[in-house]
C-alpha cells in the first residue's frame, strides 16, 4: 500500500510531454499571416513560430518567448549543484549552451532567459518548460547524478534538479 503524499507525485517520463495546461503566454488565438517577433525575429507562419525571413509586409508582435523574456517569467528552472558540478563548471554550463543551441534552432521559443549564481552552484531560467526537461535529460545522459522534475500544473512551470 502506497503512503499518501499529500496528492504530490514525481512525474514520469513520458507524463513531461503531456497535459500540460494552457500557458498565459501561448497566443490564445492566431495570428495574421505573416507574423514577424519585434525582439527576436522568428516568424509566425503556418501556425507556429520558426527562424526565417519575413517579408517586409509581416506584421509585428512579440514571440511568447521573448513575453516572457521581457516579463522575467519564466516557465522552468534548472538548479544544478553538488562537488562535481564545481570541479567541471566549464564543461557543464557548455554543455547546457549547446542544449539550448540544439532546441532553439528548429524552436524558436525554446530559449534561456538567464545563468545565475547560487551558493551551491546555478539555476538555468528558461522560456519553457521542455528546455529545462531536456537540459536536465542530457546532463543525466552525460554524468549520471541525480535528477528530479517538480511540475506546477496550476503555474505551468516546470522545477529541475540536477546534482552530482
Amino acid at each position: 500500500m502506497k503512503a499518501d503524499r499529500g496528492g504530490w507525485r514525481p512525474l514520469e517520463h513520458p507524463q513531461l510531454l503531456q497535459g500540460f495546461p494552457q500557458d498565459a503566454y501561448k497566443i490564445a488565438k492566431k495570428l495574421p499571416e505573416p507574423t514577424v517577433c519585434s525582439e527576436c525575429g522568428a516568424v509566425y507562419h503556418a501556425g507556429r513560430w520558426a527562424w526565417g525571413d519575413a517579408p517586409a509586409n509581416a506584421h509585428k508582435a512579440m514571440c511568447p518567448a521573448c513575453h516572457r523574456i521581457h516579463d522575467k517569467f519564466p516557465a522552468g528552472f534548472v538548479h544544478i549543484g553538488g562537488p562535481f558540478f564545481e570541479e567541471h563548471r566549464d564543461e557543464i554550463v557548455h554543455r547546457v549552451s549547446n542544449v539550448e543551441s540544439r532546441e532553439k534552432a528548429g524552436h524558436p521559443l525554446e530559449r534561456i532567459m538567464a545563468i545565475e549564481e547560487t551558493a551551491d552552484g546555478i539555476v538555468v531560467t528558461t522560456a519553457s518548460v521542455h528546455l529545462a526537461r531536456a537540459i536536465g535529460e542530457a546532463l543525466e545522459h552525460a554524468w549520471k547524478g541525480e535528477l528530479d522534475y517538480h511540475y506546477n500544473e496550476g503555474e505551468n512551470l516546470l522545477r529541475v534538479t540536477w546534482r552530482r
